[in-house]
């Protein structure tokens, strides 16, 4: 399949079988890297607006499939070659098909004065398997998501956006399942402003580069391993850290970044704050990286402000 723009995480594709992935990676030259996000099941409990029936793939799950039958697009993502895609869903093109099925995409819009082709939705309602208890996948593009950030806090603030109340917050927590203590983790989140409720359905603010960013992008190949560590430094630029992976450059510090692909560390720390983290060390090239969310649990690693906590 030939590509009339770059794929960009938060896009989808399906294959030649229908098989429904997230893309997960900037470095789509010969291969999309993804991961397995649903498959055709004539007992799936989501549905497509062509009828057909599919079920929500798991983690481990989705390795597995592609075990026993793609083994071929294995890889550290799941790697699809553009002769096996038969459709790209990008959040930005879809975005008016999907404001007509739930058109409280556009009221989030609107309240955080997005323009058409900074946003866009992706997850089950981009690829039509939404049902009554999907969330709101919102999609920013580039420097709006900032902006977007800060909109949402004043409409928070004035009461045209909901806030999050504490069941949702211990449920969020529970989901992600982090290794550090509730109130340390809502005391980070608390300020990202990357998350909300509009009548009554939670949405959460996904960042995504834009097209002209994309060369800078970090490779998503995996470095030699050197073993786990800790480490501390200043963050010197924040401009990624809600990136996938969020990328946190250092100054004073036994490596030169440390990089999160889980979503619970994005945008955990700001420039000119002291952060501590606990992963896995890799070298890449000249520069060593510390890199939590070397699994999908993230058991043991973590990315905490220390000057958030000593304040």
């Amino acid at each position: 399949m030939r590509l009339n723009l770059p794929l960009r995480i938060r896009d989808f594709l399906l294959d030649l079988d229908r098989w429904v992935y997230a893309v997960a990676a900037y470095d789509n030259g010969e291969r999309a890297g993804c991961l397995l996000r649903y498959v055709p099941d004539p007992a799936g409990d989501r549905v497509n607006p062509e009828g057909r029936r599919y079920r929500k793939v798991g983690f481990e799950e989705g390795y597995q499939l592609l075990r026993d039958n793609k083994p071929e697009f294995l890889d550290l993502l799941h790697r699809v070659p553009y002769d096996q895609v038969s459709r790209i869903l990008k959040p930005e093109l879809e975005c008016s098909r999907v404001e007509r099925e739930e058109p409280r995409v556009k009221t989030i819009a609107d309240q955080l004065a997005l323009v058409p082709g900074t946003y866009g939705c992706s997850g089950s309602r981009l690829c039509g398997l939404a049902n009554a208890g999907s969330d709101i996948d919102l999609v920013v593009y580039g420097p709006a998501c900032f902006s977007a950030q800060q909109q949402l806090q004043q409409a928070v603030a004035e009461g045209r956006v909901e806030d999050l109340d504490e069941d949702l917050w211990q449920r969020i927590y529970a989901k992600r399942n982090p290794s550090i203590p509730y109130p340390v983790f809502r005391l980070h989140e608390e300020r990202k402003w990357n998350r909300g409720r509009i009548g009554g359905t939670y949405f959460d603010l996904l960042y995504a580069r834009s097209y002209d960013d994309l060369a800078s992008a970090l490779p998503s190949g995996k470095g030699t391993v050197l073993g786990k560590g800790t480490v501390e430094g200043v963050v010197t630029d924040d401009r990624l850290a809600f990136d996938a992976p969020a990328v946190y450059p250092l100054e004073g510090a036994a490596v030169d970044k440390v990089l999160s692909f889980t979503h619970t560390y994005t945008g955990q720390v700001r420039a000119g704050e002291t952060l501590q983290a606990k992963g896995v060390i890799e070298q890449h090239g000249d520069e060593q990286w510390l890199v939590v969310g070397t699994t999908r649990e993230a058991k043991g690693e973590y990315i905490v402000s220390s000057t958030l906590l000593e304040t």
